[in-house]
């Protein structure tokens, strides 16, 4: 009876730690389906801005949640251009977390999808240092979507951070000026085996890109491959 006993204490401590690996796991890949989902979309991301981000963050599910007069709260993945000025290929996945109270969207009672383009060095260097807080710390806007190439342009010069929403088949920009942005540290320890910070990630060039986040990473590749506004500032 010991034996079993034992057998049984020792198969519960080995299935916390692999269902937290699996939940992050899970966080990668429908962070891939939501990136490739949307760019597929017809009225999608103009590519124009997708090419020139230098970090996108995909937040799967968001929910609405009770805390104090209502809030959300969401779990996710960052990816950014490897290089010093963000100018290379799309390097190894970060987990971050959102959290706010009640944002410019209305989720009701379903999930809703973001998408969050990082314009610029400042945007991404105002995400890794610290909790940031939307629209105060680093500058947002509800990103254009479709070919409206004006509109983007407009955008694009105007904020740090691009924002959009996918929810029951909708797709639009959404405003999240309010919420906070931080990096997600146990997560980030669950995917590369060891504690890591999400600037160390992506700015350090210390971790390869881990099997579960290579999707994710090659949706982006695929789509996004050269970062059109660098590359021609090099030529």
């Amino acid at each position: 009876m010991s034996r079993q006993l034992g057998f049984v204490l020792c198969l519960m401590l080995v299935a916390v730690p692999l269902s937290a690996a699996d939940k992050e796991e899970d966080r990668l890949e429908n962070s891939a389906v939501v990136m490739e989902q949307i760019i597929n979309m017809p009225d999608n991301i103009p590519q124009d801005l997708l090419e020139k981000a230098d970090c996108a963050i995909v937040i799967p599910s968001v929910k609405k949640v009770a805390i104090g007069i209502g809030g959300t709260y969401g779990r996710g993945t960052m990816v950014c251009r490897t290089g010093s000025k963000f100018n290379g290929p799309w390097g190894a996945p970060a987990m971050v977390t959102l959290e706010g109270g009640s944002i410019g969207f209305q989720l009701g009672g379903e999930a809703t999808d973001l998408v969050l383009l990082v314009m610029n060095e400042k945007g991404a260097a105002s995400i890794l240092n610290s909790k940031v807080k939307l629209g105060a710390d680093a500058s947002i806007a509800a990103g254009p979507k479709g070919r409206d190439a004006e509109a983007a342009t407009d955008a694009y010069m105007g904020a740090e951070i691009l924002s959009y929403s996918r929810s029951r088949g909708l797709f639009a920009g959404v405003s999240l000026a309010g919420s906070t942005l931080r990096s997600d540290n146990e997560a980030n320890e669950r995917v590369y085996g060891h504690k890591i910070t999400a600037r160390d990630i992506v700015l350090g060039h210390k971790v390869a890109i881990p099997q579960t986040g290579r999707h994710l990473v090659s949706v982006l590749q695929k789509h996004a491959q050269r970062h059109e506004s660098k590359q021609a500032s090099t030529r």
